[in-house]
């Protein structure tokens, strides 16, 4: 037991090692633990988006139904929202770069195990649905352990960048995800749905397992000194009770009644109630009210995807380049993206759609991203992984549903839609309304948060001021 507990631990040493030396191997060590992240976060994706990929075999071959398969994918997100911040708790303080590891190769079995399943020629919809929301439920903590890792190794004036980067990782796995799996079927079981959740299962656990000795998770395993030490970079608050508290107490008193996390969480629903509902309900949009082709509806997602690779680096960056004014920079985000979605809601054309798609996914992620890493400010290094986590929580159990419940009675022309207040909301129209709502409201909490981060880099120029002139005095 003591073996499986030091094994999850974070073993740091003494400093051993020059500032000098540190800031010369900085860079190839960080990019150890760097490429561990992008590595198993893109798999992650590879055993995620593979059932979306399947969906039409599922039906042909198997006779799922469509509301069947809905509820498989709706059983994911709750196990997902729930275990960010159940997993994310326990991963505090520990190794959540190895955990990480150890969770893909456990969702990857999971969903090994539904290929299995599927062999059987058999419509086995209890039990997949189980296996898939507890293969959701060990993916859940993957981006709050990558925050925290990429929180630990880097200064706040290169945070942003790196966590762009990052970010990447889960358009590109998702992109891939489909070809993977539907190669995969084709190669190696006659094209049977089965092969599309054996082949990505198996790819999964390789680079779960491969990569589970590489790389550090902060610099202090090296012997080094902390990643701000590092920089030179002047810290603005530090709080000597964290050391003699328990895990439970930072998490009550840093996260629980920081009023700021919990502005970021409520933000982060607004936010998801847009990009999800765009995301998800883009294909039948496009052929219900436009009547594209198959083929042009399907295309929707690949273009809002490469537009979210495009933002998840730019947003990221120019955060960084304005000294971490992350929530401004989402709030100007979320404005523009007003603009696209009228782009997107009166095109009449494929190429008007697509180009609107594109600049949507460049800018909603700006503040999917810009979000979690304006959240890491406001909580100890400590409860980075837990708080992250409590915002994905959110995030998916209230804008997630909204997205894929709720617009989905709005928009079904066989729904009487829903009532809000007295307000009966019904048909695409009504769907464009609700982005509207979420987007202003989002604009008003994160300019709240904007402000505060204001008075933080405010407060750490003052006091870097201060500094160099007690080291002139000297």
């Amino acid at each position: 037991m003591n073996k499986i507990v030091n094994f999850f631990s974070i073993n740091k040493k003494g400093v051993s090692v020059s500032i000098e030396e540190q800031r010369k191997l900085w860079f190839k060590e960080f990019l150890k633990a760097f490429f561990v992240l992008i590595a198993v976060y893109a798999s992650m994706y590879l055993i995620r988006n593979n059932l979306k990929a399947g969906q039409p075999l599922l039906k042909q071959e198997l006779g799922f139904t469509t509301s069947e398969l809905g509820y498989i994918g709706f059983g994911f997100s709750i196990t997902y929202a729930i275990g960010k911040t159940l997993l994310g708790y326990f991963i505090d303080g520990k190794n959540a770069k190895r955990i990480m590891s150890i969770l893909l190769v456990m969702s990857a079995t999971m969903v090994f195990v539904i290929g299995i399943l599927l062999l059987s020629g058999r419509k086995p919809t209890g039990a997949i649905l189980i296996l898939w929301g507890l293969s959701g439920f060990f993916q859940a903590p993957g981006g709050p352990s990558s925050y925290s890792t990429i929180t630990r190794w880097t200064p706040s004036k290169k945070r942003g960048r790196y966590l762009g980067i990052w970010n990447m990782s889960h358009n590109i796995g998702g992109g891939l995800a489909g070809m993977l799996a539907l190669w995969g079927a084709n190669t190696f079981f006659h094209g049977k749905v089965a092969g599309m959740f054996i082949v990505p299962a198996i790819v999964a656990a390789i680079v779960g397992i491969a990569v589970l000795f590489i790389g550090k998770d902060e610099p202090e395993e090296l012997g080094w000194n902390s990643a701000e030490e590092i920089f030179d970079e002047v810290i603005v608050e530090t709080n000597p009770e964290l050391e003699t508290m328990t895990k439970f107490e930072i998490f009550r008193k840093y996260v629980l009644r920081n009023p700021w996390i919990w502005v970021l969480c409520v933000s982060n629903v607004f936010v998801y109630i847009v990009r999800i509902g765009i995301d998800n309900w883009a294909p039948l949009y496009v052929t219900e009210q436009l009547h594209f082709a198959m083929g042009d509806a399907v295309n929707t997602i690949f273009y809002f995807e490469m537009g979210a690779l495009v933002g998840s680096f730019t947003w990221g960056f120019i955060s960084d380049l304005l000294n971490g004014r992350r929530a401004i920079v989402a709030v100007f985000c979320l404005i523009l993206t007003s603009f696209a979605v009228l782009g997107y809601r009166y095109a009449t054309s494929v190429t008007m759609v697509n180009v609107s798609l594109f600049i949507l996914g460049v800018l909603i992620f700006g503040p999917q991203l810009l979000i979690g890493i304006s959240l890491v400010g406001f909580a100890p290094k400590r409860s980075i992984a837990v708080a992250n986590g409590l915002s994905g929580t959110f995030g998916y159990l209230f804008g997630d549903s909204t997205a894929k419940v709720i617009l989905a009675k709005i928009a079904d022309p066989k729904s009487s839609g829903v009532n809000i207040a007295g307000i009966n909301l019904h048909g695409w129209n009504d769907v464009f309304i609700v982005f509207y709502v979420a987007l202003f409201m989002g604009v008003i909490l994160l300019s709240f948060v904007a402000y505060a981060e204001e008075m933080k880099i405010r407060a750490a120029k003052k006091k870097e001021g201060k500094c160099e002139c007690e080291v002139l005095a000297a």
